[in-house]
């Protein structure tokens, strides 16, 4: 069910993305955009959903997270994450959609629009990457322990100013102790690439419920850990979070300890 929502809703995108450049888009604040590929994505997911599943609760980017996931079963979806790659014609963008039970997530499909990968897990039964030629392999977060060979992920905190400091605190040593940071814009996708290894570890400081619902149980079934800044277990929630194979999980908890304190003051 979470898959059939999902491809539907990523092939309404193809078809705004075949003709991106007339498509109209409104700011509903400084940083964050909608347009109406998300409002035809998201109907085609609440649709589909609301079909296999009546009584299913949904939450979105426009719903309460609060009311939302204190029921039973909600399913959490982001029917375009990276939505600015998007209106831009920057390839890399995706749809999600998670189920969770009690607070904590327990299935996820996510896919890479551009490439046509889908990356999806259940709770206790693995994950997968399926290519778009249909060829599908479980996937496992990387062997790298060795932080000046590691390559890590990270979004940007664009959409709150008091989040700049703390966010640039630790950044300098952690860029001169790696081999690289990548900032993709696309926080579904950046776990995703934790669970299959392209990316070591992954940090944000500014995350949605439907940024992380199918990510979250997509990468820790693939070995990573995925948790708060100070290494506390995550929950689906407004916040910060870092994920990535445990020794590099570990360390990059370190490197943001005072991240941490300065979030926390």
């Amino acid at each position: 069910m979470a898959r059939l929502a999902a491809e539907r809703a990523a092939a309404v995108l193809r078809r705004f993305a075949a003709d991106h450049g007339s498509l109209a888009w409104e700011a509903k604040g400084r940083t964050d955009f909608v347009s109406a590929a998300d409002r035809a994505a998201e109907d085609a997911v609440r649709e589909t959903l609301a079909r296999e599943r009546p009584d299913a609760v949904i939450l979105g980017e426009e719903g309460s997270p609060d009311a939302a996931l204190g029921q039973a079963v909600a399913f959490v979806v982001d029917p375009l994450d990276g939505t600015t790659n998007f209106l831009h014609g920057y390839p890399w963008y995706g749809v999600s959609v998670g189920a969770v039970v009690g607070g904590e997530p327990a299935a996820g499909v996510v896919i890479n629009v551009p490439t046509g990968e889908l990356f999806a897990a259940a709770l206790g039964a693995g994950a997968y990457r399926e290519r778009a030629d249909g060829a599908r392999a479980a996937i496992a977060v990387s062997a790298q322990r060795d932080p000046s060979r590691a390559l890590l992920g990270t979004g940007l905190p664009f959409k709150h100013a008091h989040h700049i400091e703390p966010y640039v605190r630790s950044l300098p040593r952690i860029m001169g102790a790696v081999a690289g940071v990548r900032r993709a814009g696309a926080a579904v996708l950046d776990l995703c690439d934790v669970a299959c290894g392209r990316f070591d570890a992954f940090w944000e400081l500014e995350l949605a419920p439907w940024d992380m619902a199918a990510g979250m149980v997509i990468a820790r079934e693939a070995g990573a850990l995925v948790t708060d800044l100070r290494g506390a277990h995550a929950r689906i929630a407004t916040g910060p979070i870092v994920a990535g194979n445990p020794a590099m999980h570990a360390w990059l908890v370190e490197q943001l300890a005072e991240t941490a304190a300065m979030l926390d003051g």
